[in-house]
């Protein structure tokens, strides 16, 4: 008997009615599962978020990526499985359509679908001796200004050698995994997750020649705010910190890391060419 995590997008009248039809179908099929507490699912048992990772024995996503994010947070130093169910747009995480949605679970609790890890890395922000904010991240760890602030100067070290100095924006640091999110709008590459590298993505850089770069992902990275009037730290979009120039962001390979549960089939480009209409054939004018 497994116990599955059930994670629902907050607020999503759709994720709940799936989060019960899961619960019934888990429940007759002689599983157990719960919700998580934030979710506030009727007729679902919840537990609190902190304590989601610690019972199950997989987890599962209804929502969008930014609910999968969510969801490898509460997983806290334990690599439990997540399937993620796409209700929400884009779904360049939550890969299982909810038409499949129980036909898939009952393939990953059969042990019949692929699974990856995916790196992440431990993130804090210094103030002189003090931490300010730790942070576990997926997806990428950002230094920007406010709105209507003048560009921020950032100095970045690599393993305590200079590598650039950036009159910018801000900058984004992203694992493969959010390589095809905020850094790709940034004109950031795109690295597969094989690929053992961090990509560092100025944004809207002073300076033309002001590139993209990637690196190790074995690296200590290390940003100091050289000059802002008013600037932060995002941690996947989720968590921030109030930065004052002369604070740092520094950046590690975690030990941790997420396994996601694939569909059948499941192959990283043919994902690149559905989300982002690559080798679609152009439609012949008249």
């Amino acid at each position: 008997m497994a116990t599955v995590g059930l994670i629902p997008r907050l607020a999503s009248e759709a994720a709940a009615q799936l989060a019960r039809e899961m619960f019934r179908w888990l429940e007759e099929h002689g599983h157990s599962a719960f919700a998580e507490e934030e979710a506030a699912v009727p007729g679902v048992p919840t537990v609190p978020g902190y304590e989601v990772a610690a019972r199950a024995d997989l987890l599962v996503v209804l929502g969008g990526d930014g609910t999968l994010i969510h969801a490898a947070g509460l997983c806290n130093y334990r690599e439990v499985p997540i399937l993620g169910v796409n209700l929400g747009t884009l779904g360049f995480l939550t890969e299982v359509p909810r038409d499949r949605a129980i036909s898939l679970l009952e393939k990953a609790l059969r042990g019949e679908l692929p699974v990856s890890r995916r790196m992440m890395f431990d993130v804090e922000v210094r103030h002189q001796d003090q931490v300010l904010l730790t942070g576990l991240v997926l997806n990428d760890a950002v230094v920007s200004k406010n709105a209507l602030s003048r560009l921020a100067i950032l100095e970045v070290t690599v393993d305590g050698r200079l590598a650039s100095v950036y009159e910018a924006d801000g900058l984004i640091v992203a694992t493969p995994t959010g390589s095809t999110a905020y850094a790709l709008s940034a004109q950031g590459p795109i690295l597969h997750p094989a690929v053992a590298a961090l990509a560092l993505v100025p944004l809207a850089p002073h300076t033309l020649s002001a590139r993209p770069v990637s690196v190790s992902d074995r690296s200590l990275i290390e940003i100091s705010l050289k000059h802002a009037l008013d600037a932060r730290a995002h941690f996947d979009g989720l968590a921030l910190a109030d930065m004052q120039q002369g604070d740092r962001l520094v950046l590690k390979r975690s030990a941790d890391s997420v396994r996601f549960v694939h569909p059948p089939g499941y192959r990283y480009f043919a994902t690149l060419r559905e989300k982002l209409g690559w080798s679609e054939v152009p439609t012949k004018p008249g």
